[in-house]
């Protein structure tokens, strides 16, 4: 069970009663989403990859928030775009509706999304031209793929509420599925996740937190890495 939750920005998460905990911040899901993923995100990967076309998986796709802003923002910058959500339990049609996310975005990508998101569970899907999404429904432990992403949004319930998405092993499974030089965003930080990080190759940034948090963590795999 989801309860809608009104968060300090004026945009709302939802509260997920199983696990106990919000999918955003309650001190800003819209500001953390574009801070966090965004910003410190999908900009600095453009930055680092430009040839206009960037692959993203996400960890804990969710209430779609981060797709939305990140397909609106490659959009708007001609940036083809493939993304891969990986969602163990997917919301229903109608909690996504009750986000109100549509006011975030042009209407062609929201109707794009509510459009085809019980068909990207299956396959694939250009939501528009050159921006095109798929949503894994599975255990990110259990996540294979051959390909290799830019950019890793990992996005899960905290440590405190979901440690089994923490552990050494899970970290080092996920950060296989970037290409070198490839870049890993979360808004946590912890000694235990940079350790884990430095371990399979990463060098770590420290960066000021969305609001609520004073720090987040931006990791970036070696060309040659472990």
């Amino acid at each position: 069970m989801n309860k809608l939750i009104q968060t300090a920005d004026g945009s709302n998460t939802l509260y997920n009663e199983s696990i106990g905990e919000n999918y955003h911040s309650k001190h800003g899901a819209l500001q953390e989403s574009k801070h966090v993923f965004i910003d410190a995100g999908l900009k600095h990967a453009i930055a680092s990859f430009p040839d206009k076309e960037i692959f993203i998986l996400e960890v804990g796709f969710g209430t779609g928030l981060n797709f939305l802003m990140s397909i609106s923002h490659c959009a708007e910058h001609q940036i083809r775009l493939k993304y891969t959500g990986l969602e163990a339990f997917p919301l229903r049609i109608e909690e996504l509706e009750s986000t109100g996310y549509a006011a975030y975005v042009p209407d062609t990508i929201w109707n794009s999304l509510i459009d085809n998101y019980g068909k990207a569970l299956l396959q694939a899907v250009t939501m528009l031209p050159d921006q095109q999404l798929k949503i894994v429904q599975t255990y990110l432990h259990r996540f294979q793929t051959e390909q290799r992403f830019d950019l890793i949004y990992f996005d899960a319930f905290s440590v405190q509420h979901q440690p089994e998405m923490w552990t050494d092993e899970i970290i080092a499974h996920t950060c296989q599925f970037l290409k070198p030089g490839g870049i890993f965003v979360t808004y946590a930080i912890t000694g235990k996740l940079k350790r884990a990080l430095k371990s399979v190759g990463f060098t770590i940034e420290k960066l000021p937190g969305a609001p609520g948090k004073r720090e987040m963590l931006r990791a970036t795999k070696a060309v040659e890495s472990k």
